[in-house]
């Protein structure tokens, strides 16, 4: 099974500046989380950025919440570890509201109300990364998981304090059928040819 950027959320938890500077190789995990969200730009994948605890931790690095934002992306704080009990689920799927009946006559009406839009197919694969993996980022994973998501883990994105909460993080994730993958493999699975358009700048990015 391939990563289809018409099916993908990005999700970006808690690079915050009080915290990243304890993250082990917090500069590497930073730089590729940029990746992430200069290819969700140039994909038109929808993203999602959080903040946990942000009188406590910080905002977010501001190189990343500028690319974040640049992207259409939001930002949400929260309290909770995983992002799902802070209305994650709500933002990934968001309701629809009841379309009303257009009244009188339907020849009278413009064309766009004579006949009702297209549903939106929702995504469903939900691409993230952040930190602390064993925490924030393994919490909201595995109730995204039981919320019936496919969860893609971008492991060169995702940081600890130490690699051992890290790489324990993602044993757990792997075993709960959540897919592990790199930042290039993410840009590549997108791109899928080499005749896209984006392809420059994607070779930029990774290289």
């Amino acid at each position: 099974m391939l990563l289809d950027a018409h099916d993908s959320h990005l999700l970006l938890l808690d690079y915050q500046l009080r915290l990243l500077p304890s993250i082990h190789e917090g500069p590497l995990v930073l730089a590729n989380a940029q990746r992430l969200a200069h290819l969700a730009r140039l994909f038109a994948v929808p993203v999602l950025l959080t903040e946990e605890n942000p009188a406590g931790l910080g905002a977010t690095v501001p190189e990343l919440e500028a690319l974040v934002r640049q992207a259409g992306g939001k930002t949400f704080a929260k309290m909770s570890f995983s992002a799902v009990a802070a209305g994650l689920v709500e933002c990934l799927r968001p309701s629809t509201p009841a379309k009303t009946a257009p009244q009188g006559n339907s020849r009278s009406l413009p064309k766009h109300l004579q006949k009702p839009a297209p549903a939106q197919t929702p995504r469903n694969s939900v691409v993230m990364a952040g930190c602390e993996a064993h925490i924030c980022l393994m919490q909201t994973a595995l109730e995204l998981l039981d919320d019936e998501f496919e969860v893609w883990v971008v492991t060169d994105a995702c940081g600890s304090r130490t690699e051992r909460n890290r790489d324990a993080a993602f044993d757990r994730l792997a075993a709960a059928g959540a897919e592990l993958l790199s930042t290039e493999m993410v840009a590549f699975e997108w791109l899928r040819t080499a005749d896209h358009p984006a392809l420059a700048e994607v070779l930029a990015l990774v290289k």
